[in-house]
């Protein structure tokens, strides 16, 4: 059973910057695909970003591309989330999510594993 602890979420002014960390216990992390996605009250879980299992191929939403960087180290076991540029609307708890397979996906249904996420909060 993969377990995943995301950490790093906070309050932060628009304009500034967060980095989140999920790190991950209990199953071949370097074998998943991983991504994020976030939740905003009142509104559908969406995409934010993923990586694939070797960290070469990366896919962002149009939200966030530019703005927001996905990496990951399998030696530690650990996905991060560096977020810059922050909006009032990236608030949303964040999710940390893994996929056992080699394809990638945005597709929130196609991951196995979750945290239990950690709120973000941007103030105007």
């Amino acid at each position: 059973q993969v377990q995943l602890v995301e950490s790093g979420g906070g309050l932060v002014q628009a304009g500034g910057s967060l980095r989140l960390s999920c790190a991950a216990s209990g199953g071949t992390f370097s074998t998943y695909n991983m991504g994020w996605f976030r939740q905003a009250p009142g509104k559908e879980r969406e995409f934010v970003a993923t990586i694939n299992w070797s960290g070469g191929k990366i896919r962002y939403a149009d939200s966030v591309r530019g703005r927001f960087t996905i990496s990951r180290d399998n030696t530690r076991n650990t996905l991060d989330l560096l977020m810059n540029s922050l909006k009032p609307e990236d608030t949303a708890v964040y999710y940390c999510a893994a996929r056992p397979s080699y394809l990638m996906s945005s597709d929130s249904g196609d991951y196995d594993y979750w945290g239990e996420g950690t709120q973000v909060t941007v103030s105007s």
